[in-house]
């Protein structure tokens, strides 16, 4: 039987005696990490020893991110210190990734191979499909390590170990102690493939500041401007990663793209796209409980009804998007995957997907998948009992709410 759990302190998190020291060293370091981007630009060269961030017209974006992320209330000083280095994080990986640009320029002549583009909510099946055809080794997928810090420090560069796996190594452990529920719902481990939603954070133009905390002011600024040139960023990134750790054609995956469909055909016009679709309620509910648990990494007072507001929102953004956008992609190279048909034959729904990418699903790939497939299991780690009223959802509303969508793909 399917160990299940139902999660009781969404709103009160509580924590190990462990963790709850380890939260309280990372809270006396606050008063060093303000919000601030002139704070955090100098961190930023006084680790990598690097001066040069690229284009600068991404500290607009930084500048309302911040503000955003001041106006989340209440914040614990922990909380603080995460936000900073995680923004820290990635201006080091901005000055990075531009310095190789300047020592190669020639990466920007190197030629991306077609690529499959899975776009599909959270909860569909998006991440299981992503690693089953993240398993061949003839795809190039990107694991949760390299997302993180996806150039190396020149110092770094070709030592092995490397030293950036360590890292993430520890970084996971102690996301998984701090929330230990966290792997049934989504599981995370250092050679995790992860989405490239990470890779458009260095430019500072992505839903994924969202995932860190409610930040409507963000949300709206994201919104209202045109994406493209940050996907061109994010193809400029693929194309470096290319040239420090090799591969070609690639598989990449992300709920943002539902949003995004015109800017990904114009960006990647030969890619392959992959819809995943699921009945938007359970989605929603399991989307908005994830989202809370994770919150008590920065707050220790959860507002669980405000996040599910928050994001069926955003999930009524991402499909309405999804309905209006559809057409624009290539019947030739575009698939829809309904996750109820995909947990029935998952190998057959890989099949599709190579057959509508032209990819081989020759003997060296089928043996990768099938023993992904053999060694996870659907709820093997346990799942969680979701209960819409844990975050304030009334299921007949969403039901109403959820309609045309529903109409159009289930």
């Amino acid at each position: 039987m399917t160990d299940t759990v139902h999660i009781d302190d969404l709103a009160h998190p509580t924590f190990t005696p462990e963790v709850a020291e380890m939260l309280a060293g990372m809270g006396a370091m606050a008063a060093e990490c303000p919000l601030d981007a002139r704070r955090m630009h100098a961190q930023a060269i006084e680790e990598t020893g690097l001066t040069d961030f690229g284009p600068r017209d991404y500290e607009e974006r930084l500048d309302v991110l911040l503000t955003a992320l001041r106006e989340v209330d209440p914040v614990t000083p922990a909380g603080r210190v995460v936000f900073f280095a995680q923004l820290v994080q990635l201006l080091k990986n901005r000055l990075l990734l531009t310095d190789l640009l300047t020592r190669h320029p020639e990466i920007h002549e190197i030629e991306l191979a077609p690529p499959i583009v899975i776009a599909g909510l959270p909860r569909t099946g998006t991440t299981h499909l992503h690693n089953l055809l993240a398993a061949d080794p003839g795809l190039r997928s990107l694991p949760y390590w390299e997302s993180l810090e996806p150039v190396p420090k020149p110092s770094e560069a070709g030592v092995d170990p490397d030293p950036r796996r360590a890292r993430t190594d520890a970084a996971v452990w102690f996301m998984n102690e701090a929330m230990p529920l966290l792997p049934r719902m989504h599981e995370m481990t250092t050679d995790h493939v992860h989405e490239e939603i990470q890779l458009l954070a260095v430019d500072f133009s992505t839903m994924f500041f969202e995932t860190l905390a409610p930040v409507p002011a963000w949300r709206a600024y994201y919104g209202s401007h045109d994406q493209a040139p940050h996907y061109r960023y994010l193809r400029t990134m693929l194309q470096a990663l290319q040239f420090t750790r090799g591969g070609n054609r690639w598989v990449l995956k992300s709920p943002q793209h539902l949003e995004q469909l015109p800017v990904l055909s114009s960006v990647f016009p030969d890619a392959t796209t992959v819809v995943t679709h699921r009945d938007p309620v359970d989605v929603v509910v399991s989307m908005a409980t994830m989202i809370a648990y994770a919150a008590r990494m920065y707050t220790d007072r959860v507002d669980a009804p405000g996040l599910g507001r928050y994001w069926a929102d955003r999930i009524d953004d991402l499909l309405t998007a999804c309905v209006r956008d559809h057409h624009v992609l290539d019947p030739a190279r575009s698939v829809d995957v309904r996750f109820d048909d995909f947990m029935a034959d998952e190998v057959g729904t890989v099949r599709s997907v190579y057959d509508r990418a032209g990819q081989p699903l020759d003997a060296r790939a089928r043996e990768s998948i099938d023993g992904y497939l053999a060694a996870h299991q659907r709820g093997r780690l346990g799942t969680i009992d979701y209960r819409p009223e844990d975050v304030g959802l009334d299921v007949a509303e969403l039901r109403e709410r959820f309609a045309p969508y529903v109409a159009r793909f289930l």
